[in-house]
């Protein structure tokens, strides 16, 4: 007697299975009383004994093993009901049948055998090989957290994967050698490969008439080897951010408006091989001991990803696409990101090596502006950048871009931000551009800024530039030091010298709204100077924001002594307005 209970890894619907039987064998092919129809499943799997009352799981050297709570059994093993056994992509845990649940669709007792009384054969129809005894609250539960999709879409999304499925019978994707074939070898033939399945299937009458084959070829091929429905996105320029929630549900943000998008993946599966393919180009893995993920594309663009069991209703993805062409200041003008003065100004601060903290929420572009004014560095310095994913794009040719590495299998091996901005001080940098300041990090920076690397830039998460300060209080004390807190506004006083503050706002648009200057100390407090902010005046007819720029008129204090010195400055840009 067995009560199995069944969910696939990628974020399937969860099944109860019961089966009356002392042994249940588990393997891909039929004959097995639970068939698993997926290509890392062995013919003959493993099976699952009762004995004195006890449950044992026996690998039946099955190809890639059997695991037990994420540990590879060598021989049989006793399992609690609270153990989780990993067959290739399912796991199953084990328990006994409640005694007194009555479900609607149980026979009685006299029933289950045939004329003769004989127990009938197990079921050889495939993964559905026994009735679900799921419980109606459970099924209900479930069926609520579906996702409304048009009937139409569904059915073009069965379609995909049962060519799929065919694909990978017919070329046996998983045992080809990638490397020797080459990509364009091996998408030529996986694309013959599914020419061939669609002559067959018109051949049989298999293919709808109203289905374009061209359209789903490119649809099915994308999904094997490339990024499935997001091959489309990423190819559209007008869209900037790719939100994937689970199969059956994707979102995209197109001009600053985030809309539900009528393409969705084929399953949870075909989604966790699009963040495979993502993730190990550039050797970081994603699995349930590393569930989620930094990446990047090849055009720079910034993923992560994040799968069962975090992620409950399956596989998500979010990517945040880099232009093709990097943006620059005259696109940010054009944008009203920023006013032809501000820009004048910002550019003068990076050239006179000033200490810039760009500060903004998520999403509001701060990498992209950080990106643009790395650009006024003068070619003749020495850059350093250091990342999470790499995704800055800079001009100048002596630059040398770092980005930090996850722990391997064993957890070990992490090179953190932080060890790569202490060794930053060892490479001679001219200036050190850090991606975003997320933690302890943020203390060797300030160091940096303070020891003879003026002219360095960094982002970090904050609403305003007094928030902004005090982000950097809290991450200086995640660096483990006894620091007191007038010691630490005190490095950051004389460590940082501007502050870019940057906004998304609600009708999509993104704009610079502050540059302040951090201008000394008061007693323990740290002293800001607005130089410029945006004023808002409310929001037009259409929903747009309306506003304008204003300078304050405060001169910062940097712009007199480079008068002083004799260097050009134009000083009409600080005039009220």
């Amino acid at each position: 007697m067995f009560l199995i209970t069944l969910v696939e890894k990628s974020g399937g619907e969860t099944q109860q299975l019961t089966f009356e039987q002392p042994e249940v064998t588990i393997g891909r092919q039929a004959g097995n009383d639970l068939v698993l129809g997926k290509g890392n499943v062995s013919k003959s799997h493993c099976k699952l004994v009762t004995k004195d009352g006890k449950y044992i799981v026996v690998d039946l050297k099955s190809t890639n093993g059997t695991f037990v709570n994420g540990k590879k059994i060598a021989g049989p093993m006793v399992v609690k009901p609270s153990d989780k056994i990993a067959v290739g992509d399912y796991i199953l845990s084990v328990e006994a049948p409640p005694e007194d649940e009555a479900y609607e669709d149980e026979a009685p007792e006299d029933e289950g055998y045939d004329d003769e009384g004989e127990e009938p054969a197990p079921s050889q129809s495939g993964e559905a090989s026994q009735p679900s005894r799921m419980p109606a609250s459970m099924a209900a539960a479930l069926a609520k957290k579906k996702s409304k999709v048009d009937p139409a879409v569904e059915a073009y999304a069965r379609l995909q994967k049962d060519i799929h499925d065919r694909l990978i019978e017919y070329l046996d994707l998983r045992r080809l050698d990638m490397d020797r074939l080459g990509d364009e070898e091996l998408w030529r033939r996986t694309e013959k490969a599914i020419r061939d399945i669609l002559d067959q299937m018109q051949a049989d009458s298999e293919l709808p008439e109203d289905v374009d084959a061209e359209e789903l070829l490119t649809d099915v091929l994308n999904e094997a080897l490339g990024l499935g429905p997001l091959e489309a996105f990423l190819a559209n320029e007008e869209i900037s951010e790719i939100m994937v929630n689970h199969a059956n549900q994707i979102y995209i943000e197109r001009k600053g408006k985030i809309t539900l998008s009528d393409k969705i993946f084929s399953s949870n599966q075909a989604v966790l091989g699009v963040i495979e393919r993502i993730v190990a180009p550039i050797g970081r893995r994603i699995d349930e001991s590393s569930p989620l993920v930094d990446a990047r594309l090849k055009d720079g663009s910034r993923v992560n990803a994040i799968i069962p069991p975090l992620a409950l209703k399956g596989p998500c993805i979010t990517i945040r696409k880099f232009k093709r062409d990097a943006l620059r200041i005259e696109d940010l003008i054009r944008y009203k990101t920023i006013t032809p003065q501000m820009a004048e100004f910002l550019e003068m601060c990076v050239k006179a090596r000033k200490n810039i903290v760009i500060s903004g929420g998520t999403g509001s572009g701060k990498t992209t502006t950080l990106n643009i004014i790395s650009s006024f560095i003068p070619e003749d310095e020495r850059i350093i950048t250091v990342e999470d994913a790499a995704e800055l794009q800079l001009p100048q040719e002596h630059w040398v871009q770092l980005e930090s590495r996850p722990p391997n299998l064993e957890g070990k091996g992490a090179i953190t931000i932080r060890d790569l901005v202490k060794n930053c001080l060892r490479m001679r940098p001219d200036r050190i551009v850090v991606g975003e300041c997320r933690s302890g990090e943020t203390l060797d920076m300030l160091q940096a800024m303070n020891t003879g690397h003026d002219g360095s830039l960094t982002t970090l998460h904050a609403n305003t530039p007094r928030d902004a300060l005090a982000r950097l209080e809290t991450m200086v004390l995640m660096a483990g030091m006894d620091l007191p807190v007038k010691a630490i506004r005190e490095q950051i006083a004389s460590a940082v010298n501007l502050i870019v503050q940057q906004t998304r706002f609600s009708d999509g648009s993104r704009r610079i709204t502050y540059v302040t200057e951090i201008s000394g100390m008061e007693v323990d407090v740290v002293t800001l100077q607005d130089i410029f902010y945006f004023k808002q005046d409310g929001f037009t007819e259409d929903g747009r924001v309306r506003g304008r720029y204003v300078a304050s008129g405060f001169v910062p204090k940097f712009y007199d002594e480079l008068q002083r010195r004799g260097i050009p400055v134009n000083m009409g840009i600080f005039r009220e307005e």
